[in-house]
C-alpha cells in the first residue's frame, strides 16, 4: 500500500461521488505545502512567508 493506492482511492471517491470540484482545492493545497517545504531552508523563505 503506497502513495499510488491513496491517489487511486481518492480518484475513485471523486468519480463515484461526483465531487470533481474538490480536485482544484486539493491541488492548490498540495502545491502550497510543497512550496513551503521546499523553500523552508533557502534564502527565499522570508519572502514566501510574507505572502501569508
Amino acid at each position: 500500500m503506497g502513495k499510488a493506492s491513496i491517489l487511486a482511492e481518492f480518484w475513485e471517491f471523486l468519480r463515484v461521488r461526483k465531487k470533481f470540484w474538490l480536485l482544484p482545492i486539493v491541488i492548490v493545497l498540495v502545491l502550497l505545502g510543497a512550496l513551503l517545504v521546499l523553500t523552508q531552508g533557502s534564502a527565499v523563505a522570508p519572502f514566501i512567508y510574507t505572502l501569508f
